[in-house]
């Protein structure tokens, strides 16, 4: 299904891009978004405890939308970027955990206009992540690294509207990994065993829906305050794994607020034949 899915969006893409002193003379709607947030995060490990650890997390995000010129400007080019660093504890407060991860999302999405203002659109995603979750009181395996690769499934909705002649903007997106590999020592296996001794057979695993059912939603909203675009943001990112007999979880629900930025790329004129 995933294969498909892209090599059908590439198809697509390809086969409807337009001739090249076409694309030159049009413009390209581009939007990007700047967004901070704080929130609550849950996280899991069996690597490093049984226990889960709760606690507060800080977000910030940047992403950018462009609309290209392939199948009649209806491919959107989404690149998504964000990071994280959270503080968290155990049930009975006696240990804590330090956690940071980057994840950068690129790729596509075809947009269907079912109304005036309404757009739903999908499309697929390469999804790279890496960081590290840190136990302040354990003594042999202290921290456990994170890195992971996937293609996800995305799906969502545009809807614009106003309300007493202010115009807002209500946008929903969901990703979700469909397949992919990613990086889990053994349990029991030190990082030691791994990169001094060279025992890292089996330490890369493909992932799937079987073991890495994964999501992340993002529901935003955008208003105008004076001449500049605000944006509210509620994300809820659920991932979670079970690789070489360990389980992990990282649950996050942030609250977001940033600034969007809309414009259009408008070609010099050397290139418009001007």
């Amino acid at each position: 299904m995933l294969p498909f899915l892209s090599i059908l969006t590439l198809c697509v893409a390809l086969s409807s891009a337009a001739p090249a002193d076409t694309v030159r003379t049009d413009n390209r709607p581009v939007e990007r978004a700047t967004m901070y947030g704080l929130g609550w995060a849950n996280m899991y490990d069996t690597y490093l405890s049984p226990q889960e650890y709760r606690g507060i997390e800080f977000r910030l995000s940047r992403e950018s939308l462009r609309r290209t010129h392939w199948a009649d400007g209806r491919l959107v080019r989404q690149s998504f970027f964000q990071g994280y660093a959270n503080y968290t504890h155990n049930h009975v407060d006696n240990n804590n955990t330090l956690a940071a991860l980057v994840n950068w999302n690129w790729g596509l999405h075809y947009d269907f206009p079912m109304a005036d203002r309404l757009h739903l659109f999908a499309g697929s995603l390469a999804d790279l992540s890496g960081g590290f979750v840190w136990n302040m009181r354990n003594g042999n395996n202290p921290a456990s690294a994170r890195a992971a690769v996937a293609v996800d499934a995305s799906v969502g909705a545009v809807w614009d509207f106003r309300l007493r002649r202010v115009p807002f903007r209500l946008r929903y997106q969901l990703d979700a990994p469909l397949a992919g590999a990613m990086f889990s020592p053994r349990y029991g296996q030190s990082y030691y065993e791994i990169f001094s001794l060279g025992h890292a057979k089996g330490v890369v695993k493909f992932t799937s829906l079987h073991n890495r059912p994964s999501w992340r939603h993002r529901l935003s909203l955008d208003f105008p305050v004076g001449r500049a675009q605000m944006r509210l943001t509620y994300l809820w990112d659920a991932q979670q794994a079970e690789v070489n007999r360990i389980r992990t979880h990282a649950y996050a629900h942030v609250f977001m607020v940033g600034f969007v930025k809309r414009f259009s790329l408008i070609p010099s004129s050397k290139h418009s034949g001007q």
